[in-house]
């Protein structure tokens, strides 16, 4: 993305989750092209309507949220799939979206996109994430 949008705070809890699902062992051994996968598509960012409902008010705005990923997805896939009226599930896409932006911030991770990802680059991409959204 050119210009984020998403507000640095909300990048912040982005790069914030990845780097914790990086320190309990996620990604080591992994395609690099994997990563972003395996942080951000494989369970629901927050599980709880009301919870998810509260992260849209505070993160995005409700529609502005919506409009975020449906987009993204008519860019992406050339229709927008996501069901608008699940909260969680509008709340993890968007974190899938600014998972992406997140993740373009590692060199290592561009670097090691078609090999696997050692030890020692996630605890690169972790220090890469950590200046940059700190």
């Amino acid at each position: 993305m050119k210009n984020s949008e998403f507000e640095h705070k909300t990048l912040q809890e982005f790069a914030h989750h990845a780097v914790d699902k990086l320190k309990d062992g996620i990604g080591a051994g992994q395609y690099g092209c994997n990563l972003h996968n395996d942080l951000f598509n494989t369970d629901y960012y927050i599980i709880g309507y009301y919870q998810a409902e509260q992260w849209l008010i505070v993160n995005t705005g409700v529609f502005n949220g919506i409009s975020i990923v449906q987009e993204y997805e008519k860019d992406n896939f050339g229709e927008a799939s996501t069901d608008v009226s699940s909260s969680e599930k509008v709340v993890t896409m968007l974190a899938y979206i600014g998972g992406e932006e997140v993740l373009s911030a590692s060199k290592t991770l561009q670097e090691n996109w078609d090999t696997k990802l050692s030890e020692e680059d996630i605890t690169a991409i972790i220090a890469e994430l950590e200046e940059e959204f700190n």
